[in-house]
């Protein structure tokens, strides 16, 4: 976690005044340092603005003009060097993530400092928590490992969320209605009282949606709610925040092939009744305090639990009118806590914490026509505990940086009674240190650099060789536990920034040299997840640009641009039984870029026009253009009206109505692709009481 300056909560702050201008700049100054009390613990994690770290923070007011509801990772589209798709050729379903070609199982995830990767898994399903961006203030994306977060290692980048603080919004009702095409719909209601003149705050939101899916029988239906509710004192703030989503789709994990789709460009090999059901809920109770005007102390304790199954085909012909089809369920419960303190010692800034958590998944599958009897039942259980220690001090117009952290994790896993193999479990021990330099070469112009490393364990997955359960037909072929040796990244990275006056840029040169790296093959395993394995040595290198021009008061214009080349040592494709040498890794392409324009025809009309490209990719590890993801354009237009309580605005999605593939992968030989969706149109409504 990194740490960021705290303002301290002084109880003069809130304290009762007379005269009206003294009142309003009192208001003022205590909804700022409320606001700052309240997130302390998002600010230790995230990057400050003269950090030595590649980072984009995407606010408030974007988040609400880009938003139709869609899952974060279609929401960040455009971000430097990420790439992210849905299954259903839909903006709701099934979505994923790639950081710099990383894919999202080593991206860290909080929300508000709390972990959201699964333990076992190590990835979160954005599609558990419809409509989560409704309630989110802002998210920022740090790209290479980063700063120090609890969970799972930031390898390729991470990703914090911070929910609206609700001591300082404002008493307000709001309502959005939206309806689109693929019959999409959303509706949400919102309500925050406001902080009262007892101390006390609010915040809830309940949303709904829906949608048929582009691919075939792709549907999905999403319920979410969320609860923020606060306690203000003269130096302290006590928050609950409860968030809760369920989800239900026909799944749609299995790209199609070229000539499926030039068949029927909505293919979809997977059955109507392979459906997935799922909720998961997060609970957490934080207390921050300002024990003196340098001194800030914020301690959460949080519960997360999911639970649902899903339903796959297993037999050698699931077009037959009566498959085998088998159904899986998963449910776990995750407890943990988190400590931040922060000192302001003048030039010198010291943050300190520590976070620990225990978890357990139940895995069990059954006969789709036998759900009585269990045909297996093992559990995983993980627990993970780490501290950290960082500084940045300054020197003139230098700031120095060190973020030190210490983890270890251990994984055990208890097999079925039945199963014949014996309970197994394993620990790693981690030092991640990363240190840096920021040099202000003038008020608006300073460059960085920094230094780190990284290493964390293999997923559950991986280690149990794509299988959901072991026995004695399995467990030789798997091996031990640590057959998958755990990867690390080393990670130097070079930063100009430019901001200030009408245009700002950030510029990042990277390289990433990996050992160990768990990298995807391309292909799935029979559950639908990636299949991965180590290899010895690999890299990343690139540049990366983020700018931003105000060429007019009305005309707002940004570009983000990567070129990267990656390379894998060396692969061995044990199916193929052929090693691989100096080939570039899947679903990295050497070239992104992104460009925003928006302009104000009015005070209160804005027109937004959004392209993005991405460039080829393979889609395994053997370089073989016959197993290629072709580049792709997309163009996206928006117009807003916003009245005083009324909005109005109308999203085209792929203007051009461009015909690609948004990802895919390797399945008998072949390459199947998830379709982008053809020109799709909603219209959302937002009105304020």
């Amino acid at each position: 976690m990194r740490f960021s300056f705290l303002v301290a909560f002084a109880p003069a702050i809130v304290s009762a005044q007379v005269a009206t201008a003294t009142e309003s700049d009192s208001a003022r100054a205590r909804r700022d340092s409320v606001q700052r009390l309240e997130s302390v613990t998002v600010s230790a994690i995230r990057a400050r603005d003269r950090a030595p770290a590649a980072a984009a923070t995407i606010d408030a007011g974007t988040i609400e003009r880009r938003s139709i509801g869609q899952d974060l990772p279609l929401l960040l589209s455009g971000t430097p060097s990420l790439t992210s798709y849905a299954e259903t050729g839909n903006q709701w379903g099934y979505s994923y993530i790639r950081l710099r070609g990383i894919d999202q199982s080593r991206i860290n995830i909080t929300l508000d400092g709390i972990p959201l990767n699964d333990p076992e898994d190590q990835v979160l399903y954005f599609a558990d928590f419809p409509d989560l961006a409704n309630s989110l203030a802002s998210v920022q994306v740090q790209r290479g490992v980063g700063t120090s977060a609890p969970g799972t290692a930031s390898y390729g980048g991470s990703i914090n969320m911070q929910t609206t603080p609700v001591a300082v919004q404002r008493r307000r009702l709001e309502t959005q209605l939206q309806a689109g095409s693929l019959g999409s719909y959303r509706g949400s209601v919102e309500y925050s009282t406001g902080l009262t003149a007892r101390g006390l705050a609010l915040s809830t939101r309940a949303s709904l949606l829906q949608s048929d899916g582009y691919r075939r029988h792709s549907g999905t239906e999403g319920r979410s709610a969320f609860v923020s509710a606060a306690y203000v004192g003269q130096r302290d703030v006590m928050k609950l925040t409860a968030l809760t989503g369920t989800f239900a789709d026909a799944l749609a994990y299995i790209g199609a092939t070229r000539a499926e789709l030039a068949a029927d460009e909505r293919a979809n090999i997977l059955r109507p009744d392979e459906r997935d059901r799922f909720t998961e809920s997060v609970l957490a109770i934080s207390h921050a305090r300002a024990i003196s005007p340098r001194v800030s102390v914020s301690n959460t304790v949080y519960r997360t639990a999911a639970g649902g199954d899903y339903d796959v085909c297993i037999d050698s012909d699931c077009s037959i009118a009566a498959p085998v089809i088998w159904n899986f369920n998963l449910d776990f419960t995750w407890y943990g806590a988190t400590s931040v303190t922060t000192i302001d010692a003048g030039r010198a800034r010291i943050a300190t914490g520590v976070n620990a958590n225990t978890y357990a998944r139940d895995h069990h599958a059954y006969d789709r026509n036998d759900l009585a009897t269990p045909l297996y039942f093992n559990t995983g259980h993980k627990s993970d505990a780490s501290a950290f220690l960082k500084v940045d001090f300054d020197a003139g117009r230098a700031t120095l940086f060190a973020d030190l952290q210490g983890r270890r994790a251990a994984f055990r896993y208890e097999p079925d009674v039945n199963a014949g193999v014996p309970e197994s479990r394993i620990d790693w021990a981690f030092f991640n240190p990363r240190i840096g330099l920021s040099l202000a070469l003038t008020d608006a112009v300073s460059l960085w650099s920094s230094y780190g490393i990284n290493a964390r364990e293999p997923a559950r997955s991986d280690m149990l060789g794509g299988f959901d359960n072991l026995d004695t037909s399995n467990d030789s072929t798997v091996g031990p536990l640590s057959r998958v040796r755990p990867e690390r990244v080393r990670d130097a990275e070079l930063g100009l920034r430019r901001h200030g006056g009408r245009w700002s840029a950030d510029a990042t040169v990277f390289a990433m040299e990996f050992r160990d790296e768990i990298l995807p093959v391309g292909q799935l395993t029979y559950i639908g997840t990636p299949l991965r394995t180590n290899v010895p040595s690999s890299w990343r290198r690139g540049i990366e640009v983020d700018a931003r021009a105000q060429l007019h008061d009305r005309l707002a214009l940004s570009l983000t641009t990567t070129l990267m080349r990656a390379r894998i040592a060396s692969f061995t494709d044990d199916a193929a039984a052929r090693t691989y040498t100096d080939v570039p890794p899947l679903l990295t392409p050497e070239f992104t870029s992104a460009q925003r324009a928006s302009f104000a025809i009015t005070n209160s009309v804005t027109l937004d026009a959004t392209g993005r490209f991405v460039g080829n990719s393979r889609l395994n590890n053997a370089d073989d253009p016959a197993l290629s993801l072709p580049s792709q354009y997309t163009v996206d237009l928006a117009a807003h009206w916003a009245g005083a309580r009324r909005g109005v605005s109308l999203f085209v999605n792929n203007a051009a109505n461009s015909r690609r593939y948004a990802s895919g992968h390797v399945a008998f030989g072949e390459a199947r692709y998830y379709v982008l969706p053809p020109l799709n149109a909603h219209v959302l409504v937002r009105v304020t009481y």
